[in-house]
């Protein structure tokens, strides 16, 4: 989630913030999120559509480590460029998620956090509207998308083994050679359910509280 507004007649700007809180989540870890999704998204340097003209959408996202974060606060949250994520080691079905497609608010996980990992830019995308394509056999067309999720069918060199046959384990997509396509910025629409001044908001709140899993359970 986030908001959009205007810096010239050609230019856009997406605003957020992530605010990440649990047993895993650090005030590094907050920076390496924050600025993987600044970054990616705005290397594609795609457009969006707003009052019918286009601009060049650019990010800027902001990483916070909130380790006394509190339910209340984002039960109580308005502020549309703020997103929630706890960290932990452990997350049932072992996978990052965010909560629905235009939120504001998800569980991640650690291990799928690593530097280049494309997971946070991926959830991103999720928050702002975007979701899995559906075909999601790739071979043939070059450097997979950002919304492509795991197990995606790519050209060899995508796979995690360039050596293993399409489909079979290790034969399918590796998230770090995942990349923003203009065609997915392009995909991007603000929420007209919202206003905020000189701009626009893009996701919707969620505003979910997540309580550690239980690994045990």
């Amino acid at each position: 989630m986030g908001t959009i507004e205007l810096i010239n007649t050609q230019k856009a700007l997406l605003k957020a913030e992530v605010i990440i809180y649990g047993a895993a989540a650090t005030e590094a870890l907050s920076r390496q999120i924050a600025e993987e999704i600044e970054v990616m998204w705005r290397e594609a340097r795609g457009k969006i559509r707003l009052d019918s003209n286009l601009y060049t959408l650019d990010f800027s996202v902001q990483g916070f480590y909130t380790p006394d974060l509190r339910p209340e606060a984002i039960f109580q949250n308005r502020d549309p460029k703020k997103n929630f994520f706890r960290i932990e080691t452990f997350v049932n079905g072992n996978i990052s998620f965010v909560d629905a497609i235009n939120c504001n608010t998800g569980f991640f996980k650690l291990d799928n956090l690593y530097p280049g990992s494309t997971t946070a830019a991926h959830e991103f995308g999720h928050t702002i509207g975007l979701e899995h394509p559906h075909d999601l056999d790739l071979r043939g067309k070059g450097t997979p998308g950002m919304m492509y999720p795991r197990g995606t069918i790519v050209d060899p060199e995508y796979q995690y083994d360039p050596a293993v046959a399409p489909g079979q384990q290790g034969g399918t997509l590796h998230p770090q050679y995942r990349r923003v396509w203009k065609e997915e910025v392009a995909l991007l629409q603000v929420n007209e359910q919202y206003k905020v001044k000189n701009g626009w908001v893009i996701g919707d709140f969620t505003n979910i509280w997540h309580e550690p899993h239980d690994m045990f359970a």
